[in-house]
């Protein structure tokens, strides 16, 4: 990681100084903190997985009032303004204020928080490194039974409702026959639900 970010960002702009720490003094450092100023480390790796469909389950974790991963990054609301201001995340709060307020265009809600988000990496505050997506699989449950969704816990193989079994593994040219029934089958449903939702919306 060391030689990957120095080549990256320039040894001119960046140095990296591993500091080799026991068991116990990490963990006291990272793990164990109990408040914002014993997270004693200067650079972070993390993860987050989003709540719910909306950009602001990802964004909001940086909010200056009470972004749940301040702590983390050793970041007190409470004593540390003087700081959030140096950092601009004043600034940055409001772009979140202004995305929050669009509560009727989706795309225009979305765009504001990409601003957000851009915001986030020119000032190198967060740099996204990956997002977890498709990922290669042998497997025997039959394509399009079992649960999916982009967020949430009701996904994947250990959710059993609906999901049905086939004797031999699942080949390109199953997944292609059952994505085009599955396609037909959403047509279906998807007028289904606009007839159903023409009759109550007046």
């Amino acid at each position: 990681m060391k030689d990957s970010i120095e080549k990256t960002l320039g040894k001119e702009n960046v140095v990296v100084d591993v500091q080799k720490l026991s068991t116990e003094d990490a963990d006291n450092a990272t793990y164990f903190a109990q408040t914002p100023d014993q997270k004693d480390f200067d650079m972070d790796i993390g993860g987050w997985g989003p709540d719910f469909q909306d950009p602001s389950t990802y964004l909001d974790i940086f909010n200056p009032v009470d972004g749940s991963a301040l702590a983390g990054m050793g970041i007190n609301p409470a004593t540390d303004q003087a700081l959030i201001e140096q950092l601009g995340l004043n600034e940055y709060k409001q772009l979140l204020d202004d995305a929050n307020a669009e509560q009727l265009d989706t795309n225009t809600r979305y765009e504001k928080y990409a601003v957000a988000q851009a915001w986030l990496t020119d000032n190198a505050f967060a740099l996204p490194v990956y997002s977890k997506g498709a990922v290669p699989s042998i497997t025997k449950i039959k394509p399009f039974t079992k649960a999916f969704s982009l967020i949430g816990i009701k996904d994947g193989s250990s959710y059993y409702k609906y999901m049905e079994l086939q004797s031999d593994v699942v080949t390109t040219a199953d997944y292609e026959k059952a994505y085009k029934n599955w396609l037909k089958e959403k047509e279906k449903s998807n007028k289904k639900a606009q007839d159903e939702l023409e009759k109550h919306v007046k």
